[in-house]
Formats: structure tokens, C-alpha cells, sequence
């Protein structure tokens, strides 16, 4: 942990080495992808998006292996290791493989902790805590991806072990910005099936949250259970007003009017035919 102002933020090495969480992998980082993470979570910050930070870049003398465009040609690379931080590393993933291994305890003492550090506005012994933290994750989900598609950011791998449950960016992987508009833009080479495009990105970002409420349904009651299948319905409302709000910033619309909408689709339309 690293306090600085009152505030306290966790750090991490990405490319420090293997850890009971690597699964197959050496748990190393290149050089190449550790500047850009470095450069880009800087630049997120910048634009006032939700994000990690990187404190420090340290260039290792150990080689690292890897098959940077999937194809097969292993090279020997410069390994790095970047200093990150953030409020919290906690993951969807982080409650999601607790349910799933029947952990309802842990589950429990694991979200109730998180809600005690990280949603001071959620009472930690209000018996609706659960609810309102889903609540609430829905909502800055919608936030953050609405944020990524008004500055053309495509992260690459939206799984549920990538988006960060106080919805800030997590894991600069494949990442990627469209240099001209294209809603089937892929920055990973290795999604073949384009599942994370960046036109997906938002229907992504549901999937997800409803597999968040899959995890928490162990710990709520049938009534609660219902309510959170309507926060979650309400999920697209939540991304298409987001969205709205700030193209209609970017174009320098003023007030409510039925065709700003229109406006914005007929312009995206004509970025893609250009």
C-alpha cells in the first residue's frame, strides 16, 4: 500500500515473475508492451478517464520468450517490469471464481471488505449492501465504457478478470485507439472471432455484469435477487445516456433536442464511410 494525500493506493508489478496466480505462464513482461502500458495508463489519466496508474519502468537483463503476433515465430525479447497502482486491483473475477468454487464465505467476508474500503456511501451492516454495490458497479461500467468509446479506446480483452469492480482500466494489454472511426476495430491479433471489437465493447461490458450478479446471488434473498435483474436491465439506458452526454459534448450541443441522437449516429456513419 502507498498513502499520498489521505488517499491510499496498492501497488503492483506486472513482469516481476511467476506468482500462485500465473497458471502456465512465466509471469514476465516485455519491454515493448510494459512502455505502453506505461505511456497509455498516463495518457487514460490524462483525458480523465478511470485508470491505473504506472509509477516506474525498470528494464530487466532477464530474456523473455514470446510470439508477439501468434503465428508461431517465438523471439527473444528484453524483459521489463512496471510499478502500478490503483484504489483497488479487485477484479469481477475476484468474486466470480469464489462463487463458482462454492467459497460463500469468503465470498462474503471478501465483498464486505471491499465495500467497507472502497463504497463509503454503502453501510457495511445496511442488509441491502450487496444490491447497492451491484447497483453501483452497473452504473460506473456504463461510465467507463462510454468514456473508452468517446476517445476511440479498444482494450482488448474485456473478460470479467479485466474489468475492475470500482470500474476503473485495468490491464493494458492489446490495447488500441481507431485512427479513424471503425466499429469493428480489433487491437488483439489473437481474437480471431472479434469478440472484443470495439463496437462490442458495451454489450461486452453487460455480459459481464451479469456475470457479477451470477456471483452474487448466493448471498441474496429472492426479492433482492429480483431488483438487481432490474439494475441490470437497466444497464443500456445507463451506457446510452453516458454516451450521449458526452458526444454531444465533443460536437458542442447545448440543451435537449429529439435529433440530437440522429446527429450522432448520421456522423458516425459518414466518420466510417470516410
Amino acid at each position: 500500500y502507498f498513502c499520498r494525500h489521505g488517499e491510499r493506493w496498492e501497488l503492483q508489478l506486472k513482469g516481476s515473475g511467476k506468482t500462485p496466480y500465473s497458471r502456465n505462464g512465466d509471469g514476465r513482461a516485455v519491454l515493448r508492451s510494459s512502455v505502453r502500458e506505461f505511456l497509455c495508463s498516463e495518457a487514460m489519466h490524462h483525458l480523465g478517464i478511470p485508470t491505473s496508474r504506472a509509477a516506474s519502468l525498470v528494464v530487466s537483463d532477464d530474456d523473455v520468450w514470446r510470439d508477439q503476433f501468434y503465428n508461431g515465430t517465438i523471439k527473444k525479447e528484453r524483459g521489463a517490469i512496471v510499478l502500478r497502482l490503483a484504489k483497488s486491483w479487485f477484479r469481477i473475477g475476484s468474486l466470480e471464481i469464489l462463487a463458482h468454487s462454492g467459497e460463500l464465505d469468503l465470498l462474503r467476508r471478501l465483498l464486505d471488505f471491499i465495500i467497507q474500503e472502497h463504497f463509503p456511501s454503502i453501510a457495511v451492516n445496511d442488509s441491502n449492501r450487496y444490491l447497492e454495490f451491484f447497483s453501483t458497479v452497473v452504473s460506473e461500467t456504463a461510465n467507463l465504457i462510454s468514456l473508452w468509446m468517446s476517445v476511440g479506446f479498444a482494450h482488448g480483452v474485456c473478460n470479467t478478470d479485466n474489468f475492475s469492480l470500482l470500474s476503473i482500466t485495468l490491464d493494458y494489454g492489446p490495447f488500441g485507439f481507431m485512427d479513424s472511426y471503425d466499429p469493428n476495430f480489433v487491437p488483439n491479433t489473437s481474437d480471431d472471432e472479434r469478440r472484443y471489437k470495439i463496437g462490442n465493447q458495451a454489450s461486452v461490458g453487460l455480459f459481464n455484469l451479469s456475470k457479477l450478479l451470477q456471483a452474487l446471488k448466493p448471498l441474496l434473498d429472492p426479492r433482492q435477487k429480483q431488483l438487481a435483474s432490474q439494475i441490470l436491465e437497466g444497464y443500456g439506458e445507463h451506457y446510452h445516456s453516458r454516451f450521449t452526454e458526452l458526444f454531444k459534448t465533443k460536437l458542442g450541443l447545448l440543451g435537449e433536442n429529439e435529433n440530437d441522437n440522429y446527429l450522432i449516429a448520421f456522423l458516425l456513419k459518414v466518420s466510417l464511410l470516410c
